[in-house]
């Protein structure tokens, strides 16, 4: 089976779970505890917290919440960040963001929505254009999910904030963080990360936080967190996920320059009469969005399964939605009968080239067969 849905979930790495393995086997203690054995894990999540801040972040001037995923990360900051006035984002959200946003609007709140360029990225003038004195959140994704449309998160949010120094920016950053180079600046108030993304398990996030800005807790209880999301914290997972982060960081330029030879590999050998390249060449390597005009993507995905290569059709965590066609790629201009035939590969480090190689021509056997049955 060749896995190209790196972009869905990642498999965890196994150098990461077995060193996290003895604080789910024997270390099992709850960090809130005040025994010793107790407060030792306090401590092991406090290094965890740090070292993942580390990879990405000034330390003494950010602070991170662990969370339960990135989807919980995005929807602290926006019901926490977004209480005034009127709130900016973009077509290009995911769905942790976008459907959050909704809630915003059915709950009061105005929000206004940023038109997004034909790669996936946001049209910047048009998101400035919407910023005035009465936004009180700004968020933008940092890598588009299902074209890999990077966005200057850094250059968008000091442009923001020249329009209003009092606006929180946020950005999701679960598509970016262990796979492009970056660090945040001083004018992101608010960046969501996840651990399943970059071969930490799933249910295990974090909300990385300027100490400077004040937002409330979106969970309330026991006040762990610094009281800021409480609830007893999965040891295990955090530690995994700072094993598998450590891991990204300490391979970052070489799986990004492996992940840019693999992404040329499977361009290079799709048949470009039979397949349709959205992303461009500026985008993320790791995650290349295509159409199979003519085609619907479930249909040529599932006979790709069979053929035992993993594809997605979009955003994974959108795959239940009632709605036929991807918001996001009709935001990017994409015709409906266009958008029906869409397909997303997302690369991993661990895949090779010949894997790439043979995945294109199963993708080509499978469209060609399909059209020529149509004919």
């Amino acid at each position: 089976m060749i896995y190209l849905d790196n972009a869905a979930t990642t498999k965890p790495n196994e150098e990461s779970v077995r060193a996290a393995e003895k604080f789910i086997l024997s270390e099992y203690y709850n960090p809130s505890a005040l025994y010793a054995e107790g407060y030792n894990l306090h401590l092991e999540i406090k290094k965890a917290r740090s070292n993942l801040l580390s990879l990405i972040a000034d330390d003494e001037k950010y602070s991170l919440i662990f969370t339960s995923g990135g989807t919980e990360a995005d929807n602290q900051a926006i019901f926490c960040g977004g209480k005034r006035g009127n709130v900016v984002t973009t077509y290009g959200e995911h769905a942790a963001v976008f459907a959050a946003m909704s809630e915003l609007k059915l709950r009061g709140t105005e929000v206004r929505f940023a038109d997004l360029n034909a790669d996936g990225s946001v049209n910047v003038e048009k998101l400035l254009s919407l910023v005035d004195g009465n936004t009180s959140l700004v968020s933008v994704i940092h890598v588009n999910n299902e074209t890999g449309a990077i966005n200057d998160v850094n250059s968008i949010a000091a442009q923001v904030k020249i329009k209003n120094g009092r606006t929180l920016f946020h950005s999701d950053g679960v598509q970016a963080f262990g796979k492009i180079p970056f660090k945040l600046s001083s004018h992101v108030d608010l960046y969501s990360v996840s651990a399943h993304k970059i071969g930490g398990i799933k249910g295990c996030g974090a909300l990385i936080k300027r100490k400077q800005t004040i937002i409330k807790p979106y969970i309330y209880g026991g006040g762990q967190e610094a009281g800021l999301r409480s609830g007893t914290e999965n040891v295990f997972a955090i530690k995994c996920f700072e094993h598998a982060a450590i891991n990204k960081y300490r391979n970052l330029k070489s799986d990004y320059e492996k992940v840019c030879r693999l992404n040329k590999i499977l361009i290079s050998k799709l048949d470009d009469s039979l397949f349709k390249v959205l992303s461009s060449d500026k985008a993320s390597p790791y995650i290349i969005s295509v159409i199979a005009d003519g085609l619907r993507g479930e249909t040529v995905m599932h006979e790709l399964n069979d053929r035992g290569l993993i594809v997605g059709t979009g955003s994974a965590c959108s795959s239940n939605s009632k709605k036929r066609y991807s918001r996001v790629l009709l935001a990017c201009g994409v015709k409906e009968n266009m958008a029906d035939g869409a397909l997303r590969i997302s690369f991993s480090a661990e895949n090779t080239a010949q894997e790439i190689e043979e995945a294109a021509g199963i993708m080509n056997t499978v469209v060609k067969n399909r059209k020529d049955i149509m004919a």
